[in-house]
């Protein structure tokens, strides 16, 4: 194992913000993992941290192939970690909308190019990534329909699901994005919630890129087969949103399957307990997605669910 500063910015009133990377192996660039992009997506950085100390192990064993080299970069803004914001502290962007970077543009800018530099080229590229919305899901592994993507490979991560959604202009300045427009197969997995450290859900995350590292013989280990991934379109998803306003009240929970007008939460009026509006499935299917909110906005996303 060679742990190595990728990049190292100089700070005037702190100290150096540095972005650490972990090599295993050498020869072909096999497969870089990216974890936490944000600040607070701290279950990210969790599972990269557990997969540098698995693959230590494996190196030491003999178990990474010969020929094969393995990039993992547990944190990529270590700044906004430490005072506990989402974006970049200074102006509030975030790093993974500046890909593929500009050396001599903004900071974030900046540290997208000089990340990237470090992840050009790899065969497989993985980002350990967060949902926009807080909230609970089924583990999947979403990918962008660029024209280069491969659901197949995706599958071979052994999640419940695969997810392909339609890029979005402001997607375009994503790492997975770019990745995939520089030639690399590029994977997202989303599994756990990001402030929260999930100790089952990380090594379910940890065993899946094992998993997928061993199906296409870059490691050399045992692993549990996993399940057999659904491909799904993310348009086909339904969503479920809140007619009134209150406390959340949920009966149910993500891979639960529910049937058309069944109960899935209540809203309850805050001060006096009563029922404002019942949610309820408006068709049969499994729940995908719960915002876990404890107070329900009027119109705001409460659940995905996948059509039967």
């Amino acid at each position: 194992m060679k742990r190595e500063l990728l990049f190292v910015l100089p700070s005037p009133f702190r100290d150096e913000f540095r972005i650490q990377g972990f090599r295993f192996g050498s020869g072909q660039k096999s497969i870089a993992i990216v974890g936490a992009m944000r600040g607070d997506e701290l279950q990210q950085q969790f599972v990269c941290s557990q997969l540098v100390s698995t693959l230590h192990d494996l190196e030491e064993r003999g178990h990474i192939a010969a020929g094969h080299e393995i990039l993992v970069i547990p944190s990529a803004n270590p700044f906004a970690a430490n005072i506990g914001k989402r974006f970049w502290a200074m102006d509030n962007t975030d790093i993974n909308r500046m890909f593929p970077g500009y050396s001599l543009g903004e900071t974030t800018q900046r540290i997208a190019a000089a990340l990237f530099e470090h992840l050009q080229g790899f065969r497989f590229g993985v980002q350990m990534s967060s949902y926009y919305l807080s909230g609970d899901y089924i583990p999947h592994v979403r990918m962008m329909r660029t024209g280069y993507e491969n659901t197949e490979l995706a599958q071979g991560f052994g999640l419940p699901y695969t997810l392909l959604r339609t890029p979005r202009p402001f997607d375009t300045t994503t790492l997975n994005y770019n990745w995939q427009i520089w030639e690399t197969q590029a994977f997202s997995i989303c599994a756990g919630h990001s402030d929260v450290i999930d100790i089952d859900g990380a090594r379910d995350t940890v065993s899946a890129v094992l998993r997928f590292m061993a199906l296409h013989g870059i490691i050399h280990c045992r692993t549990h087969p996993g399940y057999y991934s659904e491909v799904l379109d993310e348009e086909s998803l339904i969503t479920v949103k809140a007619r009134r306003a209150g406390i959340l009240y949920c009966l149910c929970k993500p891979d639960d399957i529910v049937r058309r007008d069944q109960v899935l939460a209540r809203i309850l009026d805050p001060y006096d307990g009563s029922i404002r509006w019942d949610v309820r499935a408006p068709e049969d299917g499994t729940v995908f997605f719960i915002h876990n909110v404890a107070l329900a906005l009027e119109n705001s996303m409460l659940f995905r669910i996948i059509p039967s």
